[in-house]
């Protein structure tokens, strides 16, 4: 694609999530929504190939029936209160539908099924996009209006999204939709949390966008899209292939490492709530998620690739990203310690 295209779809990206974030008025926060969609469907078929196509195709009418949805709730608000301001909804059938449609955007289960079949059929970059900035719009619009959401719904979303996140991604061998149902399941964890705390929710999702995107990154720099591939990671840089096994462990969730900070958090909030069968359900689901991350760990830092390999190989990695990738690693891992700065910021 040409590069001047190219920034022109990446400004409007940005324009449309800043719209989003920065509106008072649920029409403009619509429209920056409709313009971030809009954008990035272009990135998506610019590989030129059948399954960009589909996956792009899946995805506008995804995000066209979330858009309807929205609307539709805000035109009901409006039509009972007679404003347009994102605060105060509080009618129970508006309620419902913008916590549906606020949920189909961001892929909580079971309105899931669209996001690994969509992240299949991207390139790297793409699927890095989609997987973090696509989420900024719709997840600061959730936690603006969280004390208007149907309470119900939304743990029972929550709750599905962490047991399927983790099921779902037991039997794939591409990155890709590995890190699809990854997604699930940590926007699984920032849904439960979210009506009791929601600048724990926010930590969270920070966490979870550094997270994902040094995996992506890493994912690019070595040219791996499914496990075999990455069998020949640490022939090709040891280095790199031991700071991803702890940025993996780190989305596990496992100490010391950074994303077992938000995990203890919502864990200890959630016992405060007096709620510690679901924090447990939730706990035990996150252990699903940790076998198929320890998989991949075990599969490209303890193993060894065969003599003979039917893809091509790459024995050297491109050096431009490396110094932004390591800032990265640094923060996917090692955060643990500043746990303290981060209560006080969010109390």
């Amino acid at each position: 694609m040409n590069p001047y295209t190219t920034s022109i779809f990446l400004s409007s990206l940005s324009a449309g999530t800043i719209i989003t974030i920065s509106s008072y008025h649920w029409f403009l926060a619509w429209m920056g929504l409709e313009i971030n969609t809009m954008a990035i469907i272009p990135l998506m078929t610019k590989l030129h190939h059948p399954r960009a196509t589909e996956a792009a195709t899946k995805y506008f009418l995804t995000q066209a029936s979330a858009s309807a949805l929205i609307l539709f709730s805000t035109l009901i608000k409006a039509w009972t209160t007679g404003e347009w301001s994102i605060m105060n909804m509080h009618n129970p059938l508006s309620s419902v539908l913008v916590t549906t449609g606020l949920a189909i955007k961001l892929g909580l289960a079971p309105f899931h099924l669209w996001l690994p079949d969509v992240l299949q059929g991207l390139d790297m970059i793409t699927c890095l996009i989609l997987s973090t900035w696509q989420k900024i719009a719709p997840m600061v619009l959730i936690i603006q209006i969280n004390q208007c959401l149907n309470f119900e719904l939304l743990m029972v979303m929550a709750i599905l999204s962490t047991i399927l996140g983790g099921w779902g991604g037991l039997n794939q061998t591409q990155l890709r939709k590995i890190m699809a149902y990854s997604s699930i399941a940590h926007l699984g964890w920032m849904m439960m949390i979210l009506p009791f705390s929601p600048p724990l929710t926010m930590l969270n999702f920070l966490i979870y966008l550094m997270m994902t995107s040094t995996m992506f990154m890493a994912f690019y720099m070595m040219m791996s899209n499914n496990i075999n591939s990455m069998s020949i990671s640490w022939i090709k840089s040891p280095t790199m292939a031991s700071t991803l096994m702890l940025t993996l462990l780190s989305m596990g969730g496992l100490p010391p490492l950074s994303g077992f900070m938000p995990k203890w958090l919502i864990i200890q909030e959630l016992t405060k709530q007096s709620m510690t069968t679901i924090a447990m359900i939730i706990a035990l689901s996150s252990l699903i998620s940790l076998y198929f991350y320890l998989r991949l760990t075990y599969a490209f830092s303890m193993t060894t690739p065969p003599s003979i390999t039917n893809f091509p190989i790459a024995w050297r990695l491109k050096p431009q990203n490396i110094l932004m990738i390591s800032y990265m690693f640094i923060l996917a891992t090692m955060m643990l310690p500043m746990t303290p700065m981060m209560l006080n910021m969010l109390t």
